[in-house]
């Protein structure tokens, strides 16, 4: 089954599980007589389709909240059973107070009409039904990949050997979804082209599959894109360091999904979760970063502050600019192109603090006392003021408030020839602070710099959650209020 089947089973499960709850709650709440009438507050029978059309329409945008049509084919089916009760529990509550909730006379028995009960009544019909839908469409997904339909195309790296190995133990688990249509080398040992070896599925049939070298790591995005390959299945030497970061490297700027051995996630520690583990051991290193809720609630925190920013001290933003009119000559906003998430050119704005001439033989890295800076650039680099302008940005959506620091696509260049996974920052929206801001908060003079900030970024980039950014904007604002910025 596709992702995109995938998608339309489960939307179409829900909405069928979901309308069948409303009405079976409300033959309950109206016909079943367990319950008291009130006439002027239970819904008409003519009410009832539009109102079960309302009902799911909110519940389908609790279940896109809470990340409930991600692929979960792969995952233990026990995870998405408890997201899906942790998403009812929130939901029900939220409508239990606002539309469920019944005013009771003093002589009414409570039992009779207790939004609490009609709340768990609610609440039971519609995980069973729910549930029961989601168990039917995930055992008919694991029947169709088990038949070989809907598998994703997937390659494995290593030497042949290993490539053997893994093919090995990927055909004991046809449910994961991997078709592998070949191997990269990561030496030049050659495999004969009509070699093959048999592999022998979980119900014991023997089936014969050709693994075929289709060429080594240098080739390796070429063969993605010939192959249309997912995913790609890393098999190395624990101690083959140099080769993984290279294929790492080669791979940031695609939408494969890369799985590595847990030996080796001491290696790639900062750009990999090991919750993300599967039916048998691999580890992803393209996870989602973030879950549905959090990267909602990231960006309305976005927005929102960054409004307030900008609205409520536009009256300190407006002397600020009139100070660098005023002490140097040039315009007040200095503009230049960064690159934001995956590859995409945008301009970032400052409070300019250097002379128009500072970068008239090339772009270079600031510097701690910078001579470029201007008088009132100093201060306005030591309070961080020079940054305010960047909340435009946030607002936009070129940016967010927490994230790796936007670098110019000069310098990108430059450190991906020597850093290989350092355009893996570039999966997340960069940000006015990060990690490394908060923690150091100096500016990059060298390569050996810029090698400490991006082990920040990669450690950011692999615990993001929407409080770990509550608390790096919190660790900022001290370091502003303190003055620690540098000059």
């Amino acid at each position: 089954m596709s992702r995109r089947k995938e998608l339309i089973a489960l939307l179409l499960g829900d909405f069928i599980a979901l309308n069948l709850a409303w009405f079976a709650y409300y033959w309950l709440r109206v016909h079943s007589g367990w319950f008291v009438i009130r006439k002027p507050l239970y819904i008409t029978p003519s009410d009832l389709i539009p109102s079960a059309l309302i009902v799911y329409g909110m519940w389908m945008l609790a279940f896109l909240f809470f990340g409930l049509y991600r692929t979960w084919y792969v995952r233990p089916i026990f995870d998405e059973i408890v997201t899906v009760l942790k998403t009812l529990v929130f939901g029900t509550l939220a409508f239990v107070l606002f539309f469920l909730w019944e005013p009771m006379s003093d002589t009414e028995s409570p039992i009779r009409n207790d939004p609490r009960i009609l709340g768990l009544l609610y609440f039971g019909v519609t995980s069973v039904l729910v549930i029961g839908f989601r168990l039917v469409i995930r055992y008919s997904q694991r029947r169709f990949l088990e038949a070989g339909i809907g598998r994703r195309p997937s390659i494995i790296v290593g030497d042949a050997t290993r490539a053997m190995e893994l093919a090995q133990k990927v055909a004991q688990y046809p449910r994961l979804g991997y078709d592998i249509v070949g191997y990269v080398s990561t030496n030049s040992a050659l495999i004969h082209p009509s070699e093959s070896f048999n592999v022998v599925s979980r119900n014991g049939s023997v089936s014969e599959k050709e693994i075929r070298r289709l060429g080594e790591i240098g080739e390796l995005e070429k063969i993605s894109s010939a192959h249309k390959i997912k995913e790609v299945l890393i098999a190395l030497d624990s101690g083959d360091h140099d080769s993984l970061i290279q294929i790492i490297g080669r791979l940031a700027k695609t939408n494969v999904g890369i799985k590595i051995a847990p030996d080796l996630y001491d290696i790639v520690s900062g750009q990999a979760r090991t919750r993300e583990i599967y039916g048998f051991p691999l580890i992803d290193i393209n996870p989602e970063l973030q879950r549905p809720w959090e990267e909602a609630a990231k960006r309305f925190l976005d927005a929102v502050v960054s409004f307030l920013v900008l609205l409520v001290g536009m009256p300190v933003w407006l002397l600020t600019a009139l100070a660098v009119w005023l002490t140097s000559k040039g315009p007040v906003i200095y503009s230049q192109e960064r690159v934001g998430k995956n590859g995409t050119i945008f301009h970032i704005y400052k409070f300019r603090s250097m002379r128009t001439d500072a970068e008239q033989s090339g772009p270079q890295w600031a510097s701690k006392n910078d001579p470029r800076v201007t008088p009132i650039g100093r201060f306005l680099r030591k309070s961080h003021l020079d940054e305010v302008p960047q909340f435009w940005n946030v607002l936009k959506g070129d940016m967010s408030l927490v994230g790796p620091r936007p670098e110019r696509e000069f310098f990108i260049e430059k450190l991906t020839a020597e850093i290989p996974y350092y355009t893996r920052r570039l999966k997340v929206r960069p940000g006015i602070t990060g990690l490394y801001q908060a923690m150091i908060d100096k500016y990059d003079e060298n390569i050996d710099d810029v090698k400490d900030r991006v082990r920040y970024d990669l450690m950011y980039i692999e615990s993001m959650s929407f409080r770990l950014d509550l608390k790096i904007l919190f660790r900022t604002a001290y370091m502003m209020f303190r003055g620690r910025g540098q000059a």
